[in-house]
């Protein structure tokens, strides 16, 4: 098995992060089930919502431990992540300007160091869908993306204060449709292996690796399944060996799977501009997640 396969797979699993597995979950039956957590929480933090402190609740075994994750997640958006929770705000703001529509253009030009990082990442190879349900589709189509000439340009940081961003942009929807439709909406990846050849850069690896920790330090409860698609045939036979070596917990959210029509598209956009592209491949997740 050549060695930057090797390499390459073990990123994509250090980019997986470890929440429930995937199910509709109705917020009103999760919070009969830690009321007690949520409320106690309120103390720490009697500015969040039920709805984050909820999250919070489902993602720590002990009140203890949900504590300091919430007052850490505080501190951080006082502070560091101050001006990121600030610009995703204002952006998810403009985006809705007009009811019932999402304009991207907004959330894209507001993102930290996007002058430099929107030339590399755009909607051929990154892009965000939502299902019928209310949950977010974060599709990442990695050979599209000039990792090294990025790299080049912005720092490990400044592309992690990106990724964050994303996180903040991603957790102000799903919370908006979360308390809107009474069911706890979650960001959903799918990471499409098609066209890989060479492993990823090592700083672009170490942005995403910061980027898997902070949704479990920052946005508990958000991250839903990994989709780990069209994988080359060269890897498949190995998924066997590696996946117990992971905890139970990454075990149950990975999916390995085929995807046809996504591996068929040359680049993403037209999932976004082409209703009928858009609908196929989520029809595509779908069936994957059942």
């Amino acid at each position: 098995m050549p060695g930057f396969f090797l390499v390459f797979f073990a990123l994509l699993l250090l980019t997986t992060t470890t929440t429930t597995a995937y199910q509709a979950k109705l917020v009103s039956s999760l919070l009969k089930t830690k009321q007690t957590t949520v409320d106690k929480l309120a103390t720490v933090a009697p500015d969040s919502s039920e709805l984050t402190r909820l999250r919070f609740a489902l993602a720590f075994p002990s009140q203890a431990e949900a504590t300091r994750a919430l007052k850490a997640t505080i501190a951080w958006r006082a502070g560091p992540g101050k001006s990121i929770v600030e610009a995703a705000s204002k952006a998810v703001v403009e985006a809705t300007r007009n009811p019932g529509e999402w304009d991207n253009e907004p959330v894209r030009l507001a993102a930290p160091h996007a002058k430099t990082i929107n030339q590399f990442i755009t909607p051929k190879n990154i892009l965000t869908l939502s299902t019928d349900d209310g949950d977010l589709v974060y599709i990442i189509r990695a050979s599209a993306i000039n990792d090294n000439q990025l790299m080049r340009k912005v720092s490990v940081k400044q592309l992690s204060e990106f990724f964050a961003y994303v996180k903040e942009v991603h957790s102000i929807v799903a919370n908006a449709r979360s308390e809107r439709t009474g069911r706890l909406c979650e960001v959903i990846f799918a990471n499409d292996i098609s066209g890989i050849r060479l492993p990823p850069n090592s700083k672009f690896s170490e942005a995403l690796t910061s980027s898997s920790k902070q949704y479990e330090q920052l946005y508990p409860s958000l991250a839903g399944p990994t989709m780990i698609l069209n994988l080359p045939l060269i890897l498949q036979a190995f998924i066997a060996l590696f996946k117990p070596l992971f905890p139970k917990t990454v075990q149950d959210r990975l999916l390995f799977e085929r995807a046809p029509f996504l591996a068929s598209q040359k680049e993403l956009t037209p999932l976004t501009t082409t209703p009928k592209s858009r609908d196929r491949f989520l029809a595509e997740v779908k069936k994957l997640l059942r």
